[in-house]
């Protein structure tokens, strides 16, 4: 396998739980700029994950990240979990739960009912752990400083979510869905439609577009390819 990273590559990796998306960015830029023993090289991704998500991330190099603004506006395919009876501030397992729900009245035909209703275009809001801008900060910022962020509805399309497995108090389930929507908040929204909580406890991206997680590499492989060039 061969690269021409500065003329420009599209690269497709997955990305491990606990990095940031910029950490994959630098990681992957830095192994490039090693390998090719120059100072510096032009390395963007496609669309964020959060922190605690695994999966599926498009990076682009030199002159191929003028592509980046066509990758973003692909859908995107994710496997999810959710535990129900709890919410979290970020709506994930990045911050403790802050309140407790009965769940015991959830039941397959109630989750399948839930689902229906979230299929289709409608406004969402997004969690305030995220990466909006909000005055110029990003909101997760301002809310893992306590202060208060009020998100505005955006509008995001979910074209399809499946039952996976239903095992209370945890639900397994997989989504196709536009740009630009959080399945955080949709599991928050799930979650008090059936008039309990939800929060992710795992959250996987398998495609963006025709790009599957397949055919993404894992850091360590992506070292073993640069090692052999």
């Amino acid at each position: 396998m061969e690269f021409n990273f500065p003329e420009g590559e599209v690269l497709l990796f997955d990305k491990p739980a606990g990095w940031t998306s910029f950490d994959l960015v630098k990681k992957v830029r830095n192994m490039i700029s090693v390998h090719l023993k120059i100072k510096k090289i032009k390395v963007g991704h496609a669309g964020t994950l959060d922190p605690m998500a695994t999966g599926l991330m498009i990076l682009c190099t030199g002159k191929a990240t003028k592509k980046i603004s066509q990758f973003q506006e692909m859908d995107k395919s994710y496997l999810a979990e959710m535990e129900f009876g709890k919410t979290t501030p970020s709506f994930d397992a990045e911050t403790e739960a802050d309140h407790i729900y009965p769940y015991q009245q959830i039941t397959e035909s109630t989750l399948l009912e839930a689902f229906k209703s979230f299929t289709g275009t409608f406004d969402q809001i997004p969690p305030a752990y995220s990466a909006k801008n909000i005055g110029g900060q990003r909101a997760y910022k301002l809310a893992r400083k306590g202060e208060k962020v009020m998100m505005k509805p955006q509008r995001v399309t979910i074209t399809k979510i499946d039952l996976v497995k239903l095992d209370l108090p945890y639900c397994t389930f997989s989504v196709d869905c536009s740009k630009g929507t959080y399945i955080r908040a949709l599991a928050r929204d799930i979650g008090f439609f059936l008039e309990s909580g939800a929060y992710l406890t795992a959250l996987t991206r398998t495609r963006i577009g025709t790009y599957s997680l397949s055919d993404a590499l894992t850091i360590s492989e992506f070292e073993k390819i640069l090692n052999k060039m």
